[in-house]
């Protein structure tokens, strides 16, 4: 579902933004005084994702005084984990900065805009250029929020223990081997194949553009109600991705040679014993993503992908 903000005036309305980033390379937080000063200046209020402003102190790329609220601003606060109520939360870093944002957002139902600090940005699809202009659009109402719809993962019938909802997609993959493993496919209770593979991947649309695509599966545009399962590097040729209906139930029972494989969650991994079955189905709410009315998907396709650019000489 796709709906648009109503137009009015909200410069006078007090907007809360709550701050995800990377905490492993500096350089994608390098424009954080930018980010945070055009904030201030529309009197925001600001908090920081806790230990993301460890970080962002340590390397003294905040001044302590930001905090504080000296020199006439507010103070800017922090929150732990997914503890704390905002309008929006931002995203500063690549598309996994924004995936692990997600994953702290997703019972909030905060709409996520993301700040591209890296080198693709396809989700994460706002320079540090025009964030001003982003803002300002956030404070006329002048955006979209797209609604992504999240794979959810039960192990032998019971929740992960950790993260387990998917924005991008599950990968059930081969650990500390070179032999393949086995994966009983099942739809709906339904037999579907027997994958012999490094791995299999399931995907939503939104994630067909990540490792499923640089597996051979096809793109699939947003918000189409559909789940995608594509093999990583099959024992047999004419093993092709298949396309599922979100409202099935998918059944993976995994063995292994080494006994454990892994299962990844948005690239987050665990590893899991053999033997153990993983159902898969559509999680019970969504992920809402900003967009400015200017950003439409297939010219991201064309830009960020290259898709369909023809490279040879004229």
């Amino acid at each position: 579902m796709t709906y648009e903000r109503e137009s009015e005036k909200m410069s006078p309305k007090q907007l809360t933004f709550a701050l995800f980033g990377n905490v492993y390379q500096q350089e994608k937080s390098a424009a954080i005084h930018q980010v945070l000063g055009c904030l201030q200046q529309r009197g925001a209020t600001i908090i920081i994702e806790e230990s993301y402003c460890r970080f962002l102190r340590s390397s003294g790329l905040v001044e302590e005084r930001v905090f504080t609220g000296a020199a006439g601003t507010p103070a800017v606060g922090t929150f732990s984990g997914s503890q704390f109520r905002a309008d929006f939360a931002v995203s500063m870093g690549g598309d996994g900065t924004l995936l692990r944002a997600a994953s702290l957002v997703r019972y909030q139902q905060v709409p996520i805009l993301g700040v591209n600090m890296g080198r693709l940005g396809f989700l994460a699809d706002v320079s540090v250029t025009d964030f001003p202009s982003t803002v300002d659009a956030l404070y006329r109402g002048d955006y979209t929020v797209e609604d992504r719809a999240l794979i959810q993962v039960d192990a032998d019938g019971a929740p992960l223990d950790s993260y387990n909802c998917a924005l991008n997609d599950v990968a059930i993959l081969k650990r500390d081997t070179a032999s393949m493993i086995s994966i009983r496919a099942s739809i709906n209770g339904e037999h579907l194949i027997t994958y012999q593979a490094d791995g299999l991947i399931v995907s939503t649309p939104t994630g067909s553009t990540a490792y499923s695509l640089s597996n051979g599966g096809p793109i699939i545009v947003p918000r189409t109600g559909v789940m995608l399962m594509t093999a990583v590097a099959p024992h047999s040729l004419n093993v092709r991705p298949i396309v599922i209906p979100d409202s099935a139930e998918v059944e993976l029972t995994v063995s292994s040679r080494s006994h454990t494989i892994l299962v990844a969650i948005d690239g987050r991994s665990s590893k899991m014993p053999e033997g153990i079955t993983l159902r898969l189905s559509r999680a019970p709410y969504m992920q809402q993503v900003v967009k400015r009315p200017e950003t439409r998907y297939f010219s991201t396709l064309r830009e960020k992908m290259m898709w369909g650019a023809d490279n040879r000489s004229r």
